[in-house]
């Protein structure tokens, strides 16, 4: 009678550790010589599902994503969460805006690619998608560390993901 072990694997973060980070860059930017009499600022968007960055110019939007990640990493959380692809827009009055999206959530196709990893690396391991969650299943716990360090180590996702329900 074998007793099976399993995890959650999910993409999400933790918002109030992103809160408390956020909290931490905007404290060290008011503080901070370079930005003393500028009009930098990072914020939420209305509606929570990212940042976005006013500067200056192009020095100090990058500055302050290289606060607020060396701010992420402190807490925690993964630099993956930051969707860096949009553009900087260019204002009048000589601003800089940026916005940069949260990732969050995992799409079928990268649960597959998960389950395909997974499946090459410890075959005797099973790995279900459940939405947008992957379940991982095996009689094995250390396996299920196994995959975990592996996951972690993988280059090629481009996603954060959590492991969660370890039984």
């Amino acid at each position: 009678m074998s007793k099976d072990f399993s995890f959650d694997i999910e993409s999400d973060f933790d918002m109030m550790e992103m809160t408390n980070a956020l909290d931490q860059t905007q404290r060290e930017i008011s503080q901070r010589y370079d930005f003393k009499g500028t009009d930098s600022s990072i914020e939420f968007d209305e509606d929570k599902k990212g940042l976005v960055l006013i500067g200056d110019s192009d020095y100090k939007v990058d500055a302050m994503i290289d606060i607020i990640e060396s701010k992420m990493v402190k807490r925690g959380l993964s630099l993956k969460i930051l969707d860096k692809t949009n553009a900087k827009e260019y204002a009048s009055g000589d601003k800089v805006r940026q916005k940069i999206v949260f990732k969050k959530g995992m799409d079928t196709e990268k649960a597959k690619k998960l389950t395909k990893i997974i499946r090459e690396a410890y075959p005797k391991s099973k790995a279900q998608v459940q939405g947008e969650t992957v379940r991982v299943s095996s009689s094995s716990k250390d396996d299920l560390q196994g995959i975990m360090t592996l996951l972690k180590s993988e280059e090629n996702l481009d996603i954060p993901l959590q492991f969660t329900n370890y039984r």
